[in-house]
């Protein structure tokens, strides 16, 4: 049996030093056990029905952080200066409808479900996708594998800021150019997986300079 053992003053502490951090210290670099650390905390993140409706590019190549820049204006001080570079990609219809293969070979090859118990779910399923959520199109059950794959971004940040660990997410990209860019030099399949989001790794360069502010608890929390 696991039992966690990090305390809750610890986690408060690390979500009060996250920040999304501007510009990062280009001379301090994760090491590989930092950024599989991180990577696994998507892995084991939680997804709607346990579809794992997500891939994750991890962008080293300096050649390739240059040809993001054009596309993505909220990521070149990052890009230049971030340890590592993250995209996350999300599942398209071809991938997530309830009859595509991707979802069976996830109940049979991956969950190890028997026939029958595939059968029950298969049927819940298409009843969640057609009759609970609506998810009739392509853009729908796009932004609901993009929900999952956030899932993940806030777990990979949270892990990373629980080790000492900076990171930055970006919403702050052209997607149909993005995405044109990742067909033509990612070779990504983009008729089976979009952009969602961009992330950053790294150190801060300096201290905010600001503290962190949010709204009061009760001001976000009713109790009934």
């Amino acid at each position: 049996m696991i039992v966690p053992n990090i305390s809750q003053e610890e986690i408060i502490n690390a979500f009060k030093y996250r920040h999304a951090t501007k510009e990062f210290d280009a001379t301090k670099k994760l090491s590989d056990a930092d950024i599989n650390f991180i990577l696994k905390t998507a892995n084991l993140s939680p997804s709607s029905f346990g579809f794992e409706p997500w891939h994750f590019i991890v962008v080293q190549d300096q050649e390739l952080r240059e040809l993001l820049k054009p596309v993505a204006w909220g990521a070149p001080l990052k890009l230049d200066t971030a340890s590592h570079f993250i995209l996350g990609l999300s599942m398209k219809a071809p991938m997530t409808k309830h009859d595509a293969d991707y979802i069976s070979h996830m109940m049979k090859n991956v969950k190890h479900l028997p026939e029958d118990v595939i059968e029950m779910y298969s049927k819940f399923y298409r009843e969640f996708q057609e009759r609970d959520f609506d998810l009739d199109t392509d853009k729908k059950l796009f932004d609901w594998a993009s929900k999952q794959t956030y899932i993940a971004l806030g777990n990979m940040m949270t892990a990373a800021a629980l080790s000492g660990i900076d990171s930055c997410p970006i919403e702050g990209f052209h997607q149909e150019k993005a995405e044109a860019l990742l067909k033509e030099k990612f070779d990504i399949d983009t008729t089976k997986y979009g952009l969602s989001f961009m992330v950053a790794f790294g150190y801060r360069k300096e201290e905010p300079a600001h503290p962190k502010t949010r709204r009061e608890l009760n001001e976000i929390v009713t109790w009934k």
